[in-house]
């Protein structure tokens, strides 16, 4: 049933907004299906915060809703409610210092992620059946593994985001998240359809040896029988190199490109209203104003030639195999410096998709310390529903 009671929200993942008629198809193939949209999307009769209580105050109830929202409507899902965001969805730790911190229904002590917090939350609470997110630097990948989700970054611009708040346009992708890989598959068929460059049915799995180190070992070691079990769908990964110049250097080209990005959309918004943001946000955002042409010039030539490299390695049948995120999600009670740093190592192995505009389908196949731990497969531009198809083929084996 559509959430209304804001005060019995036991993840706190949804946004406090008085309830709204949100008119869905009778019939369709998601029928039967209620779902959350991260608070970064447009929906008539609500408000669009972003995160941010001043941008709240700025935008207002809209009155036109998102085309991928629509869509869903269209295919007969219901509308559960608008999702916390982190601010400007700028942060990776789920944390929003105005509207408070969505509760991981899979590890309650650990945190949720960000920035698609309120969307896993309420997922892995049961609160709706799939939630929309979106992903810039790894802001559904990094929520669905940590709380035992499946979950989807597009390829670049493969699921629209009209009508939604922007943070690094050239980054962004609009996601998903779901419990189980049959419900995943049935969102896949309306907002991805068929694939405009299938993977054939034998894929070449490649294991990135550059990228596996950046797991903790005892992350690598919970992964172990997840690997095992898609090599025996699969076929055995080849070992592989996927960095470009040193991940180092990927790491500080994607935050280069990011910040410049982010601090173009959102920098007037606070240089004119000074709005008060949350710890990490607000440091991000006086780093991003400092980024320089030349530092945003040179990541973009980074990025293309990174892009072609992966393709090449990649081909029409490769697809990589590897950990979502370093380990398991932190605690609740980490200092605001472990957060930043583990976000920091995070994102040397999220920008792999990010710098390439490539799929990866995160998948909640391993645990460890009693917590979800995804991993991941990555393929070629295009190769979307591909993916989940293969998602389906290693969960049946499963079975």
């Amino acid at each position: 049933m559509p959430h209304t009671d804001v005060h019995h929200d036991p993840a706190h993942a949804f946004m406090p907004y008085p309830a709204a008629p949100v008119p869905h198809a009778p019939t369709g193939p998601l029928a039967g299906l209620g779902f959350g949209v991260k608070d970064l999307f447009h929906v008539a009769g609500y408000p669009t915060s972003g995160g941010q209580p001043l941008l709240l105050a700025l935008l207002g109830v809209q009155t036109t809703t998102a085309p991928t929202v629509q869509r869903l409507l269209d295919a007969g899902s219901r509308f559960v409610g608008k999702t916390v965001t982190d601010e400007l969805a700028f942060s990776m730790n789920g944390r929003n210092a105005h509207f408070g911190a969505p509760v991981n229904g899979a590890a309650p002590e650990r945190i949720a992620g960000g920035s698609s917090s309120g969307s896993a939350a309420a997922v892995s609470h049961g609160l709706c059946d799939f939630a929309l997110g979106t992903d810039t630097g790894g802001s559904v990948r990094a929520p669905a593994s940590h709380c035992g989700l499946v979950g989807l970054r597009p390829t670049h611009g493969r699921v629209s985001l009209h009508g939604a708040l922007d943070l690094a346009p050239s980054f962004d992708t609009c996601g998903w998240f779901a419990r189980d890989v049959p419900t995943f598959a049935r969102v896949a068929d309306v907002l991805l359809g068929d694939d405009p460059a299938p993977l054939p049915e034998a894929v070449r799995l490649l294991a990135p040896s550059d990228l596996w180190p950046l797991a903790t070992p005892a992350a690598a070691k919970a992964l172990a029988p997840a690997r095992r079990a898609i090599e025996a769908v699969l076929g055995k990964a080849r070992p592989v190199k996927t960095v470009l110049d040193g991940i180092d250097d990927m790491y500080w080209h994607f935050r280069h490109l990011q910040g410049a990005e982010a601090w173009q959309v959102d920098g007037g918004f606070i240089r004119r209203f000074a709005p008060p943001l949350g710890p990490g946000v607000a440091e991000r955002f006086a780093w991003s104003a400092q980024v320089t042409d030349a530092q945003a010039a040179s990541a973009r030539a980074f990025r293309e030639r990174f892009r072609a490299h992966l393709a090449a390695l990649l081909g029409r049948d490769g697809v990589l195999l590897l950990p979502t995120m370093p380990d398991i999600a932190p605690r609740v009670d980490e200092p605001e410096s472990a957060l930043e740093d583990y976000r920091n190592r995070a994102i040397r192995l999220l920008c792999v998709a990010g710098l390439s505009g490539f799929a990866q389908l995160t998948l909640p196949l391993a645990r460890r310390a009693d917590a979800p731990l995804g991993i991941s497969l990555l393929g070629p531009a295009g190769s979307d529903r591909s993916l989940v198809r293969l998602a389906e083929r290693v969960v049946s084996s499963l079975a």
